[in-house]
């Protein structure tokens, strides 16, 4: 065995471990988070009319209906048995929920699907922070093109804002989810009230835009494969109180850490809260150029929940936040690398 070798065995691979122990369970404790549920799934395949049916009776759906493309929406049994996301112990089995997302589709009208699943505490408290976190897959020849939206949270009395370029104003809503770039790439993107003289927008890795849209964060800190299940976990936590600066989103991909930020200001009023699972999906962006020439799906399972009635307790935004540089996973990757290049150039 070479010196290099042994230097990069020692130093590297422990480093790299450590960025691996984050499973869902373990951030909700973390988090504080002790209420808890998943959605249920059935037992055989569904078609379209019988899937739309399961959801929207098991779901607990915003106004009781999918919002959007109930009829892209099937059970179907796993297509890619042997490619469980990273991590996972036991290979889980059943139908899964397959999205169809037609040829030339974009926008949240025409394209993927979307509905907002509410979760209510049970002593009528509302939740002020909350952790989802699923399994998603997509076809082995998914066509990334631009971009487009994967499911997330949301909360606030406007069950239909915070997407689709109707903004976040601090009263109205908030809304948190994943996205897919070119080649696969994935970042947080938030509505929440910010404009391009906001603290957060001066940050790397934070792509604010002036138009209504949302924030990108942390763009290409992770990345989807096709063919391969991963699993996505989204903690948000509320800024507490009102008016604060203290907000919080961290984004796990596969167990870690690719994205931190606790410098959000959702809300400016005790209106908004957490109201639950937010299943939006679709290509887009909002014109043709997004669109996929050839129709194609993605798959999602595992489906839990984790809240608390608790809002953020951090005291203020850190400029030093390690999240304003480079995501997690990233700078432990560069400070292992940079580490085991010291100790190697010793040795040889």
């Amino acid at each position: 065995m070479s010196k290099s070798f042994l230097a990069y065995s020692l130093i590297c691979a422990p480093l790299l471990v450590l960025a691996q122990l984050a499973a869902p369970s373990d951030i909700a404790s973390q988090n504080s988070l002790t209420t808890s549920t998943s959605l249920p799934f059935p037992t055989a395949t569904a078609s379209s009319s019988d899937a739309q049916t399961f959801i929207t009776s098991g779901w607990s759906l915003s106004k009781g209906r999918i919002q959007n493309g109930g009829d892209h929406l099937e059970f179907v049994q796993d297509p890619f048995p042997d490619a469980a996301a990273p991590g996972t112990t036991t290979a889980p089995s059943g139908p899964v929920l397959q999205v169809t997302y037609p040829s030339g589709s974009f926008g949240s009208t025409d394209s993927g699907a979307q509905f907002y699943t509410l979760w209510n505490t049970t002593d009528g408290s509302q939740f002020n922070s909350m952790l989802v976190s699923y399994e998603v897959a997509v076809d082995s020849s998914f066509p990334f093109v631009k971009g487009g939206k994967l499911p997330g949270l949301r909360g606030g009395p406007e069950p239909d804002g915070c997407s689709g370029g109707n903004a976040a104003n601090g009263t109205n809503c908030f809304s948190s989810r994943v996205m897919w770039r070119t080649s696969g790439q994935g970042e947080v993107y938030g509505y929440f009230p910010n404009d391009e003289s906001s603290s957060i927008c001066s940050q790397n890795q934070v792509i604010c835009n002036s138009d209504g849209f949302g924030t990108s964060l942390d763009r290409g800190s992770f990345q989807f494969t096709p063919a391969q299940w991963g699993r996505v976990t989204m903690l948000v936590r509320l800024n507490s109180p009102v008016n604060s600066v203290n907000g919080q989103v961290e984004l796990y991909f596969n167990n870690v850490l690719a994205a931190n930020f606790s410098d959000i200001e959702y809300r400016s009023s005790s209106v908004i809260n957490v109201g639950g699972f937010y299943f939006s999906t679709f290509f887009g962006g909002n014109d043709a150029s997004w669109a996929p020439n050839d129709t194609t799906h993605a798959y999602f399972r595992n489906i839990q929940l984790w809240g608390s009635s608790t809002a953020s307790n951090l005291t203020a935004a850190s400029p030093a936040r390690l999240g304003a540089e480079s995501s997690p996973a990233q700078w432990l990757f560069g400070l292992a690398v940079a580490v085991a290049g010291a100790l190697i150039g010793g040795v040889m």
